[in-house]
């Protein structure tokens, strides 16, 4: 059994980002709460208020997976009745490119192109160079890490039209093989 931690965490929408969800932290104990989402990839928006958004618009299923994780540490967690509802609204993805994929496969890639978004975000990958190749836009970055690996991406930001990492697969990537692991994101050099 868990010993209850004097923490709470009220889950709801962000007021201004549509598929973001901010989580406001209260007790005296608070900063555990505080560590565990940050070390979820939420960010801080101010003093005990973290928020959570991703390039895939998935929050609402990540929030739901950091309220159980919380829980199961001893946290209490409120979800509002309006995250709830995102939580459980039918999922679709309107015209992704694997559609042999499952519902958890896709996440698991669009998972994938979220820390390699994130690792360009906070420093972690450096993007070298791009071009267009005829098809889509490739990319070579490196992580900055000592000894770090070079990756190559392919695909892009259909809205800024700019060469960022993609929930999109690689051109290896084809219906006949099936992901068991995030086989269609970018390919890493060794």
């Amino acid at each position: 059994m868990t010993t209850a931690i004097d923490a709470h965490v009220r889950l709801d929408t962000h007021p201004t980002h549509p598929s973001a969800v901010q989580a406001v932290l209260t007790g005296s104990q608070a900063h555990v709460a505080l560590m565990a989402l940050e070390a979820a990839d939420w960010s801080a928006a101010a003093t005990n208020v973290l928020v959570l958004a991703r390039i895939d618009h998935e929050e609402p299923y990540w929030a739901d997976d950091a309220a159980k994780h919380l829980i199961a540490e001893g946290i209490t967690v409120e979800i509002t009745p309006r995250l709830r509802e995102a939580i459980d609204e039918e999922w679709t993805w309107a015209n992704y490119p694997m559609p042999w994929c499952t519902r958890s496969e896709i996440r698991e890639v669009s998972n994938h192109a979220q820390k390699i978004h994130d690792d360009i975000r906070h420093g972690r990958l450096l993007i070298h160079a791009h071009a267009h190749d005829g098809h889509t836009t490739v990319a070579v970055g490196t992580y900055l890490h000592p000894g770090g690996k070079s990756v190559y991406l392919h695909g892009e930001d259909h809205c800024a039209r700019s060469p960022t990492p993609s929930t999109h697969p690689p051109r290896p990537c084809s219906p006949s093989r099936r992901l068991t692991r995030p086989r269609c994101a970018p390919a890493r050099r060794p």
